[in-house]
């Protein structure tokens, strides 16, 4: 039977610049030799790495993981998959058939990394707190804040009062008076944006509920969410074009999607009305432009 678990070289590539010395050089280890290294006991680990068995654990830990098993398990997954094409960065002059071919793989690459690395507990948890909160308030800053208008356009649909908040001003006058029904779910690919943070940090002491949406591994925004969602930034490379950027944008409106999609599954009869409530006034809308004659 084929594992169902992967993402472990993924979640390694993403963790290990952010790693303590001795956890990096394990890391390095596996993602170098990942076929020796799901046969390997803690011990045999660190030996191998020149660590300890105590650096295998800490960075089980620092990777978010249960433990060793998990990681071997996640590895063996990875192993399993069929060759994929790497991420490739766009260049000067590129020819047009050559950048669709890019962007396309690349915009592809991002989903399937950031799909491999879902918990699927810590989804069933953050769809819960969504679909019970009374308020839910989307912030984010820059194109973050893309994430967070199209976040607010799909919850509208399913008659979730809902906002979207790009300015921290705005938001913090919005989420002044928050209570433990509502939601402020911070949108930040860095993990590392201040306005977010601050955000968070306001909305949790109000004693809101908080979701987070960054790239992989702890930050100053995930310090503050009660639920924390990650996407892949393995591919985030600097470059001219910031073709990865692109990526890293659909990765994060693919996690909204999935989110949304949950949702309405498990309210299917109450979306549906909503749905056609929606349709009805649309085609009302419709009518009365053609009867205007300005359809």
């Amino acid at each position: 039977m084929k594992n169902s678990l992967t993402g472990g070289l993924v979640i390694l590539n993403e963790m290990k610049d952010k790693l303590p010395p001795s956890e990096k050089k394990i890391a390095e280890f596996i993602i170098a030799q990942p076929h020796e290294a799901i046969h390997c006991t803690a011990t045999q680990l660190g030996r191998l790495s020149s660590t300890s068995s105590a650096a295998v654990i800490r960075l089980c830990k620092s990777l978010g993981l249960k433990g060793l098993q998990e990681l071997k398990l996640r590895i063996s997954g990875d192993l399993q998959k069929k060759p994929e094409a790497r991420y490739r960065d766009i260049q000067p002059g590129e020819a047009s058939d050559s950048i669709v071919e890019k962007v396309t793989n690349n915009s592809l690459q991002a989903i399937r990394e950031t799909t491999e690395m879902v918990d699927y507990r810590t989804l069933a948890e953050a769809v819960n707190v969504l679909k019970e909160a009374e308020n839910i308030h989307f912030f984010g800053v820059g194109a973050s804040g893309i994430i967070a208008q199209d976040a607010q356009q799909k919850f509208l649909r399913i008659n979730k009062p809902t906002s979207a908040f790009t300015d921290m001003h705005n938001a913090a006058m919005n989420i002044a008076n928050v209570s433990e029904k509502d939601v402020v779910f911070g949108i930040s690919f860095s993990g590392e944006t201040y306005e977010t943070a601050e955000i968070m940090e306001i909305a949790k002491k109000k004693g809101a509920r908080t979701i987070s949406l960054t790239r992989y591994g702890q930050s100053p925004v995930t310090a503050h969410a009660d639920v924390s969602l990650f996407i892949s930034a393995s591919r985030e490379i600097p470059a001219p074009f910031r073709s990865g950027a692109t990526s890293s944008r659909l990765a994060q409106l693919h996690m909204i999607d999935i989110l949304f999609v949950n949702i309405v599954t498990e309210q299917w009869d109450e979306a549906s009305n909503y749905f056609h409530e929606i349709t009805d006034v649309m085609d009302l809308l419709k009518g009365k432009k053609t009867k205007n004659g300005k359809g």
